[in-house]
């Protein structure tokens, strides 16, 4: 049971960050996954304020949600998480935006090692199945707001 557990969460979620793998698909679409989305944005665009919050925030809060999962997954309890501080980015450069990708990646990357190698249980199922639906709800917020960036240029 463990092992197919990873397997599916594992497999959810590099659909949501690298996309789907073959013919088949759960939820997404050739080119629409979280990396392949916030690579085709500027730093501008990623700047863009929809609603009151960036794309750059969102990668960023997303980034800081997998932080905190793989927190949980390591050392078993979850930290001290300042979630306001999550969503202060209202602007970044050329470099800050590459820098938050960069880093989204190897939270990611990190995450699917985890899920790998932890010891199932309640709270580690929880946190994983968590860290996959928030994930899942980031990339429709930021497919919605790249959809209102560039519409609006």
């Amino acid at each position: 049971m463990d092992h197919l557990l990873a397997i599916a969460v594992n497999e959810c979620l590099n659909e949501a960050f690298e996309g789907p793998r073959g013919v088949g698909s759960m939820f997404t679409d050739p080119n629409t996954a979280i990396f392949e989305t916030l690579e085709q944005l500027s730093a501008e665009e990623a700047s863009m304020s929809v609603h009151g919050a960036t794309v750059a925030a969102h990668a960023d809060h997303t980034r800081f949600y997998l932080w905190g999962t793989n927190e949980v997954l390591r050392k078993g309890k979850q930290p001290k998480m300042d979630w306001e501080e999550s969503w202060r980015i209202t602007s970044v450069n050329e470099t800050q935006w590459d820098r938050i990708q960069n880093e989204l990646r190897n939270e990611y990357l990190t995450l699917m090692k985890n899920i790998d190698s932890v010891d199932w249980n309640t709270q580690t199922i929880n946190e994983a199945l968590g860290s996959l639906a928030h994930s899942a709800y980031h990339l429709g917020a930021i497919r919605q707001m790249v959809k209102s960036v560039k519409d609006s240029q």
